[in-house]
């Protein structure tokens, strides 16, 4: 009976407890769905205040900025007082983000509403959390994993959302960052009344056994002899693909005259391509050819399609009228707020004279090797750093590694944006092409067969790898 009873709970713990992770999959969707019904149409907003592409990339950094520093704080604060009520903090204060973001009336307010929503953007940090408390050993991996699909799913329902609101409100840019807020507002109530807190009372305000975050220990990190390549690699290809999600609907209005709802489609089709890749065809991928040659392919797709973007021919769309956009972004068509009109949009619009399909199908065909490249690249490289490293050490060294992905957030909006300001709306994608082209070649020279490939499966499991 013993053995029974022994066998029960072993069963039970290898298997992933639903019912006590759907609360925070579905708080992690609405928030995640807020956030993105805003990303495909916030640089456009600053155009209708008069911003110019150095500014635009400012404000893309003052977000991942912000939660870079406030996130480590709101977590240790969730460890002493419990996740339930740093969550709703964080909540409010990405609620209070969208309701000025839809608010707003000048470039400062816009600042403010991204400031206040990074500084609390510990929901995802705190949910993992929850997960963590939530999970065994044997089906954290699985629980987490389910953050990642609420990431994708975000990126495909969120852009929809904001491409109806905007077709039906005659593209108000303010009612998406008023819907964004709804969700963020059912988010609260979700985490209020439906979450149950998953740190008990008698494990909070214990000092934890891990260090401290500090520019030393990133440093140390990339010294690493297994994984130290592998975290410049992950820092270095989000410098290219962060700056191509930050500045991709600015460049599209540049060049092909298209709008917020015409980018959130691009954005849409951006995301069901990384859902299929990280939903479906990276664990095929892996098993056939290998994580390291995975880093090869993902580098070399990102370099090829980030220069095929760069050479995009300046064909506008179509149905592109240069006086209906520059009535659009000046903000005349603005009814929920009132807003004067920008005499000065800070970017220049494409000729109308020089219209057809050629531009969009050239840009649609070089978003493929970009998500698919994008998509392989984040997973990949840290399933690589997880095998390189002692089973004590894995914990520390992802964490390590979205440091580095958070730090290469807010600082390649500021390059991109200097980058399109100072030479061109092609720049940034140009050199973050040429970027991963010598990633590519320092992958190849420097990033060896690890012990993953050099030691035989069931040797290293009886080892104790």
């Amino acid at each position: 009976m013993s053995e029974e009873i022994k066998n029960t709970e072993t069963s039970t713990e290898e298997k992933l407890d639903f019912k006590r992770i759907l609360p925070i999959f579905v708080i992690v969707l609405i928030d995640l769905m807020g956030l993105t019904i805003i990303i495909p149409l916030l640089p456009l907003y600053a155009v209708s205040f008069g911003a110019n592409p150095a500014m635009i990339g400012l404000l893309g950094a003052t977000y991942p900025i912000m939660q870079f520093l406030g996130a480590p704080v709101l977590g240790r604060l969730s460890d002493r007082y419990g996740r339930k009520p740093i969550l709703v903090i964080s909540q409010i204060g990405t609620f209070i983000g969208f309701i000025m973001l839809g608010l707003a009336n000048g470039l400062l307010m816009l600042f403010l509403s991204r400031l206040i929503d990074g500084i609390s953007g510990a929901n995802i940090a705190t949910a993992q959390a929850a997960i963590t408390d939530s999970t065994t050993e044997k089906t954290r991996t699985q629980g987490l994993g389910l953050i990642g699909a609420a990431f994708g799913l975000g990126f495909i329902i969120g852009p929809i959302i904001a491409f109806v609101a905007l077709a039906i409100s005659d593209n108000n840019y303010a009612l998406p960052a008023f819907i964004a807020a709804a969700f963020s507002l059912g988010s609260i109530l979700l985490t209020a009344f439906w979450f149950k807190e998953t740190l008990p009372e008698e494990q909070r305000g214990e000092e934890s056994d891990r260090p401290r975050f500090s520019f030393r220990s990133l440093l140390q990190a990339l010294a690493h002899p297994a994984v130290g390549l592998l975290l410049f690699l992950m820092f270095a290809q989000q410098l290219a693909f962060g700056g191509f999600e930050q500045l991709l609907a600015l460049f599209t209005l540049t060049n092909l005259g298209i709008n917020a709802s015409g980018n959130a489609i691009i954005f849409v089709f951006v995301g069901v391509i990384v859902v299929a890749v990280q939903g479906g065809f990276i664990g095929r991928w892996s098993r056939r050819f290998g994580d390291r040659r995975l880093v090869y392919a993902g580098l070399a797709l990102l370099a090829v399609g980030l220069v095929l973007l760069a050479f995009t021919p300046p064909r506008a769309v179509p149905w592109y009228s240069e006086a209906e956009l520059a009535e659009e972004l000046s903000g005349e068509r603005q009814v929920l707020v009132e807003t004067p009109p920008a005499q000065d949009l800070g970017i220049e619009l494409p000729d109308e004279s020089q219209r057809g399909w050629l531009g969009l199908a050239w840009i649609l065909l070089a978003m493929v090797p970009i998500a698919i490249g994008g998509g392989v690249l984040q997973p990949t490289i840290n399933s690589l750093i997880t095998k390189r490293v002692e089973p004590e050490e894995v914990g520390g060294m992802l964490g390590i590694s979205v440091s580095f992905l958070s730090a290469a957030n807010a600082v390649a909006p500021l390059i991109g944006g200097a980058l399109f300001q100072a030479i061109g709306p092609r720049a940034p994608f140009f050199f973050g092409g040429i970027l991963m082209a010598l990633l590519l070649l320092l992958a190849l020279w420097r990033l060896g067969a690890g012990r993953e490939e050099t030691v035989r499966p069931g040797l290293a499991r009886r080892r104790g790898h």
